[in-house]
Protein backbone atom coordinates (compact mmCIF):
# COMPACT_ATOMS: atom_id res chain seq x y z
CA UNK A 1 0.00 0.00 0.00
CA UNK A 2 2.00 2.99 -1.12
CA UNK A 3 1.24 6.67 0.03
CA UNK A 4 1.63 8.93 -3.25
CA UNK A 5 1.03 12.31 -4.43
CA UNK A 6 -0.94 14.17 -7.20
CA UNK A 7 0.38 18.03 -8.34
CA UNK A 8 -3.48 18.95 -9.31
CA UNK A 9 -4.40 22.28 -10.45
CA UNK A 10 -0.89 23.73 -8.86
CA UNK A 11 -1.94 21.67 -5.17
CA UNK A 12 -0.45 18.47 -3.60
CA UNK A 13 -3.15 15.93 -3.29
CA UNK A 14 -1.90 13.06 -1.10
CA UNK A 15 -3.64 9.71 -1.63
CA UNK A 16 -3.03 5.76 -1.09
CA UNK A 17 -3.55 3.17 -3.60
CA UNK A 18 -3.30 -1.12 -3.58
CA UNK A 19 -4.72 -4.31 -5.49
CA UNK A 20 -6.57 -4.71 -8.79
CA UNK A 21 -10.11 -4.85 -10.24
CA UNK A 22 -12.67 -3.10 -10.16
CA UNK A 23 -11.60 0.62 -8.81
CA UNK A 24 -13.11 1.54 -5.18
CA UNK A 25 -12.81 4.73 -3.73
CA UNK A 26 -12.02 5.43 -0.16
CA UNK A 27 -13.21 9.11 1.24
CA UNK A 28 -12.26 9.70 4.72
CA UNK A 29 -14.12 12.12 7.38
CA UNK A 30 -13.53 15.58 8.90
CA UNK A 31 -9.99 16.13 10.43
CA UNK A 32 -9.06 12.57 8.78
CA UNK A 33 -7.01 11.21 6.05
CA UNK A 34 -6.22 7.96 4.05
CA UNK A 35 -4.75 6.98 6.98
CA UNK A 36 -8.12 6.13 8.40
CA UNK A 37 -8.86 3.04 5.88
CA UNK A 38 -5.57 1.33 6.21
CA UNK A 39 -7.09 -1.69 8.63
CA UNK A 40 -9.68 -1.85 5.35
CA UNK A 41 -7.35 -1.59 2.08
CA UNK A 42 -4.86 -4.75 2.00
CA UNK A 43 -8.46 -6.69 2.37
CA UNK A 44 -10.05 -5.55 -0.44
CA UNK A 45 -7.26 -4.96 -2.41
CA UNK A 46 -7.05 -8.49 -2.54
CA UNK A 47 -9.99 -8.04 -4.88
CA UNK A 48 -10.37 -4.31 -5.99
CA UNK A 49 -8.44 -1.55 -7.18
CA UNK A 50 -8.47 0.60 -3.89
CA UNK A 51 -8.18 4.28 -3.86
CA UNK A 52 -8.25 6.79 -0.76
CA UNK A 53 -7.48 9.84 -1.68
CA UNK A 54 -6.73 13.01 1.38
CA UNK A 55 -9.34 15.96 0.29
CA UNK A 56 -7.62 19.25 0.37
CA UNK A 57 -6.87 20.32 3.71
CA UNK A 58 -6.41 17.27 5.17
CA UNK A 59 -3.79 14.62 5.63
CA UNK A 60 -1.29 15.01 3.18
CA UNK A 61 -2.56 17.35 1.23
CA UNK A 62 -2.52 21.11 0.44
CA UNK A 63 -3.98 23.19 3.07
CA UNK A 64 -4.79 25.78 0.51
CA UNK A 65 -7.45 28.75 1.16
CA UNK A 66 -10.28 28.13 -0.93
CA UNK A 67 -13.86 26.25 -1.17
CA UNK A 68 -14.01 23.46 0.95
CA UNK A 69 -17.39 22.91 0.20
CA UNK A 70 -19.67 19.46 -0.45
CA UNK A 71 -19.15 20.18 -4.37
CA UNK A 72 -15.94 20.93 -4.31
CA UNK A 73 -14.30 18.42 -1.96
CA UNK A 74 -16.01 15.72 -4.79
CA UNK A 75 -14.67 17.89 -8.16
CA UNK A 76 -11.52 16.92 -6.36
CA UNK A 77 -12.19 13.48 -5.64
CA UNK A 78 -13.35 13.09 -9.42
CA UNK A 79 -10.15 14.77 -10.75
CA UNK A 80 -7.92 11.94 -8.36
CA UNK A 81 -10.14 9.11 -10.12
CA UNK A 82 -9.72 11.21 -13.79
CA UNK A 83 -6.05 11.59 -12.92
CA UNK A 84 -5.15 8.01 -12.60
CA UNK A 85 -6.94 7.03 -15.12
CA UNK A 86 -10.19 5.53 -13.54
CA UNK A 87 -13.83 6.27 -15.60
CA UNK A 88 -15.85 4.73 -12.83
CA UNK A 89 -15.88 3.43 -9.06
CA UNK A 90 -17.62 2.14 -6.49
CA UNK A 91 -17.59 5.67 -4.19
CA UNK A 92 -17.21 4.55 -0.51
CA UNK A 93 -17.97 7.89 2.35
CA UNK A 94 -17.06 7.75 5.95
CA UNK A 95 -18.51 10.36 8.19
CA UNK A 96 -17.96 13.89 6.13
CA UNK A 97 -17.21 11.85 3.29
CA UNK A 98 -19.93 10.19 2.67
CA UNK A 99 -21.79 13.46 2.40
CA UNK A 100 -18.83 13.84 -0.54
CA UNK A 101 -19.85 10.64 -1.66
CA UNK A 102 -23.37 11.29 -1.96
CA UNK A 103 -22.32 14.74 -4.27
CA UNK A 104 -20.20 13.00 -6.42
CA UNK A 105 -22.64 10.51 -7.32
CA UNK A 106 -25.69 13.41 -7.73
CA UNK A 107 -22.69 15.70 -9.79
CA UNK A 108 -20.98 12.60 -11.69
CA UNK A 109 -23.94 9.66 -12.12
CA UNK A 110 -22.03 8.69 -14.98
CA UNK A 111 -19.05 7.56 -12.84
CA UNK A 112 -20.74 6.39 -10.18
CA UNK A 113 -21.50 2.24 -9.81
CA UNK A 114 -22.28 1.95 -6.93
CA UNK A 115 -22.84 4.34 -3.18
CA UNK A 116 -21.51 3.29 0.26
CA UNK A 117 -22.49 5.34 3.21
CA UNK A 118 -20.20 4.91 6.51
CA UNK A 119 -21.71 7.04 9.59
CA UNK A 120 -22.67 9.50 6.75
CA UNK A 121 -23.37 13.23 7.73
CA UNK A 122 -25.56 14.70 5.22
CA UNK A 123 -28.66 12.80 6.38
CA UNK A 124 -30.04 15.00 9.39
CA UNK A 125 -29.48 17.60 11.31
CA UNK A 126 -28.29 15.79 14.88
CA UNK A 127 -24.46 15.53 15.23
CA UNK A 128 -22.05 16.10 18.35
CA UNK A 129 -22.18 18.72 20.49
CA UNK A 130 -19.13 19.70 20.08
CA UNK A 131 -18.48 19.69 16.86
CA UNK A 132 -21.85 22.49 16.82
CA UNK A 133 -19.98 24.66 19.30
CA UNK A 134 -16.79 24.52 16.90
CA UNK A 135 -18.78 26.08 14.26
CA UNK A 136 -19.19 28.99 16.46
CA UNK A 137 -16.94 32.18 16.17
CA UNK A 138 -13.76 32.19 18.50
CA UNK A 139 -13.31 28.51 17.66
CA UNK A 140 -9.94 29.02 16.35
CA UNK A 141 -8.37 30.34 19.80
CA UNK A 142 -9.99 27.69 21.25
CA UNK A 143 -8.62 24.82 18.93
CA UNK A 144 -5.35 26.47 19.04
CA UNK A 145 -4.97 25.92 22.73
CA UNK A 146 -6.35 22.78 22.76
CA UNK A 147 -4.15 21.38 20.20
CA UNK A 148 -1.29 23.01 21.45
CA UNK A 149 1.90 20.42 20.79
CA UNK A 150 2.38 19.70 24.73
CA UNK A 151 -1.10 18.40 24.93
CA UNK A 152 -0.99 16.37 21.71
CA UNK A 153 2.21 14.62 23.13
CA UNK A 154 0.53 14.19 26.41
CA UNK A 155 -2.16 12.02 24.59
CA UNK A 156 0.32 10.00 22.60
CA UNK A 157 2.41 9.59 25.58
CA UNK A 158 -0.27 8.07 27.43
CA UNK A 159 -1.24 5.66 24.18
CA UNK A 160 2.41 5.03 24.13
CA UNK A 161 2.59 4.19 27.72
CA UNK A 162 -0.95 1.84 27.76
CA UNK A 163 0.39 0.19 24.64
CA UNK A 164 3.63 -0.52 26.74
CA UNK A 165 1.43 -2.58 29.60
CA UNK A 166 -0.24 -4.10 26.81
CA UNK A 167 -3.36 -2.10 27.31
CA UNK A 168 -4.95 -0.55 23.70
CA UNK A 169 -7.53 1.54 22.59
CA UNK A 170 -10.41 0.83 20.49
CA UNK A 171 -10.32 1.64 17.38
CA UNK A 172 -12.69 4.24 16.83
CA UNK A 173 -10.33 5.92 19.86
CA UNK A 174 -7.53 5.75 18.33
CA UNK A 175 -8.69 7.34 14.93
CA UNK A 176 -10.11 10.06 17.35
CA UNK A 177 -6.62 10.83 18.62
CA UNK A 178 -5.27 10.72 15.46
CA UNK A 179 -7.61 13.05 13.52
CA UNK A 180 -7.09 15.16 16.99
CA UNK A 181 -3.31 15.41 16.37
CA UNK A 182 -4.11 16.40 13.17
CA UNK A 183 -4.95 20.05 14.00
CA UNK A 184 -1.41 20.81 15.19
CA UNK A 185 -0.84 23.73 12.96
CA UNK A 186 -2.82 26.10 11.88
CA UNK A 187 -3.03 25.55 8.05
CA UNK A 188 -4.56 22.53 8.95
CA UNK A 189 -7.27 23.71 11.85
CA UNK A 190 -7.93 26.87 9.17
CA UNK A 191 -9.17 24.28 6.86
CA UNK A 192 -11.21 22.01 9.33
CA UNK A 193 -13.09 24.66 10.50
CA UNK A 194 -13.85 26.52 6.88
CA UNK A 195 -15.09 22.66 6.10
CA UNK A 196 -16.79 22.25 9.48
CA UNK A 197 -18.48 25.48 9.16
CA UNK A 198 -19.93 24.02 5.31
CA UNK A 199 -21.31 21.58 6.77
CA UNK A 200 -22.03 22.63 10.60
CA UNK A 201 -23.76 25.36 12.32
CA UNK A 202 -24.40 25.96 15.76
CA UNK A 203 -27.90 23.87 15.11
CA UNK A 204 -26.63 21.01 13.65
CA UNK A 205 -25.84 19.72 10.29
CA UNK A 206 -26.98 22.26 7.71
CA UNK A 207 -26.46 20.27 4.42
CA UNK A 208 -28.43 17.80 3.29
CA UNK A 209 -29.12 14.90 1.01
CA UNK A 210 -32.47 13.34 2.47
CA UNK A 211 -34.65 15.10 -0.40
CA UNK A 212 -32.36 13.67 -3.71
CA UNK A 213 -31.94 9.74 -1.87
CA UNK A 214 -34.16 8.45 -3.89
CA UNK A 215 -32.20 9.35 -6.89
CA UNK A 216 -30.32 5.98 -5.57
CA UNK A 217 -33.23 3.51 -6.97
CA UNK A 218 -31.21 3.33 -9.75
CA UNK A 219 -27.79 2.83 -8.27
CA UNK A 220 -27.11 0.28 -5.81
CA UNK A 221 -26.48 1.43 -2.11
CA UNK A 222 -25.46 0.35 1.16
CA UNK A 223 -25.49 1.75 4.78
CA UNK A 224 -22.61 0.85 7.50
CA UNK A 225 -23.09 2.24 11.17
CA UNK A 226 -21.90 1.73 14.66
CA UNK A 227 -25.04 1.38 17.25
CA UNK A 228 -22.89 3.34 19.76
CA UNK A 229 -21.93 6.07 17.13
CA UNK A 230 -21.72 9.23 19.36
CA UNK A 231 -20.84 11.76 16.77
CA UNK A 232 -24.23 11.03 14.41
CA UNK A 233 -27.17 8.96 15.52
CA UNK A 234 -27.59 5.58 14.36
CA UNK A 235 -31.30 6.43 13.77
CA UNK A 236 -29.72 8.28 10.37
CA UNK A 237 -29.17 4.99 8.91
CA UNK A 238 -32.07 3.37 9.61
CA UNK A 239 -34.07 6.40 8.09
CA UNK A 240 -31.81 6.39 4.89
CA UNK A 241 -32.10 2.86 4.63
CA UNK A 242 -35.89 3.04 4.08
CA UNK A 243 -35.54 6.37 2.15
CA UNK A 244 -32.75 4.33 -0.66
CA UNK A 245 -34.81 1.94 -2.33
CA UNK A 246 -33.14 -1.60 -2.40
CA UNK A 247 -30.26 -0.64 -0.31
CA UNK A 248 -28.47 -2.87 2.26
CA UNK A 249 -27.92 -1.86 5.60
CA UNK A 250 -25.69 -3.02 8.35
CA UNK A 251 -25.56 -2.16 11.44
CA UNK A 252 -22.15 -3.33 14.02
CA UNK A 253 -23.21 -4.25 17.53
CA UNK A 254 -20.72 -1.99 19.86
CA UNK A 255 -19.19 0.16 17.23
CA UNK A 256 -18.57 3.59 17.17
CA UNK A 257 -18.02 6.14 14.36
CA UNK A 258 -15.50 4.18 12.80
CA UNK A 259 -17.14 0.70 11.93
CA UNK A 260 -14.67 -0.06 9.25
CA UNK A 261 -12.19 0.15 12.12
CA UNK A 262 -14.34 -1.40 14.49
CA UNK A 263 -14.38 -4.72 12.54
CA UNK A 264 -12.19 -4.30 9.51
CA UNK A 265 -13.10 -7.99 8.23
CA UNK A 266 -16.32 -7.74 8.55
CA UNK A 267 -16.31 -4.34 6.78
CA UNK A 268 -14.49 -5.39 3.99
CA UNK A 269 -16.41 -8.54 3.27
CA UNK A 270 -19.75 -7.08 3.55
CA UNK A 271 -18.43 -3.90 0.73
CA UNK A 272 -16.73 -6.84 -1.44
CA UNK A 273 -19.67 -9.09 -1.30
CA UNK A 274 -22.17 -5.79 -2.20
CA UNK A 275 -19.99 -4.78 -5.50
CA UNK A 276 -19.90 -8.46 -6.80
CA UNK A 277 -23.11 -9.26 -6.29
CA UNK A 278 -24.59 -6.22 -7.17
CA UNK A 279 -24.66 -4.73 -11.36
CA UNK A 280 -23.07 -1.32 -11.48
CA UNK A 281 -25.25 1.54 -11.84
CA UNK A 282 -25.44 2.70 -16.15
CA UNK A 283 -27.54 6.05 -15.09
CA UNK A 284 -27.95 7.87 -18.57
CA UNK A 285 -28.28 11.82 -18.90
CA UNK A 286 -31.94 11.27 -20.09
CA UNK A 287 -32.60 8.96 -16.74
CA UNK A 288 -31.23 11.10 -14.56
CA UNK A 289 -33.22 13.91 -16.46
CA UNK A 290 -36.43 12.31 -15.40
CA UNK A 291 -35.80 11.50 -12.20
CA UNK A 292 -35.15 14.80 -11.04
CA UNK A 293 -37.84 16.53 -13.10
CA UNK A 294 -40.40 14.18 -11.98
CA UNK A 295 -39.34 13.50 -8.89
CA UNK A 296 -39.62 9.65 -8.51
Amino acid sequence: MEALALTLHGSSVGYRTAGDGPAVVLIHGMAGSSETWEPVIPLLAKHATVVAPDMLGHGTSAKPKGDYSLGALATGVRDVLVALGHSRATIVGHSLGGGVAMQFAYQFPERTERLVLVSSGGLGREVNTLLRALSLPGAEYVLSVGTATGLRNASEKVAGWLGRVGLHPAPGLVEIMRSYSALGDHETRAAFLHTLRAVIDVGGQRVSARDRLYLTQDMPAMIAWGDRDPIIPVTHAYEAHEAMPGSRLHIYPGAGHYPHCHDSQRFADELLDFITSTTPAALTAEQLRLRITTGA
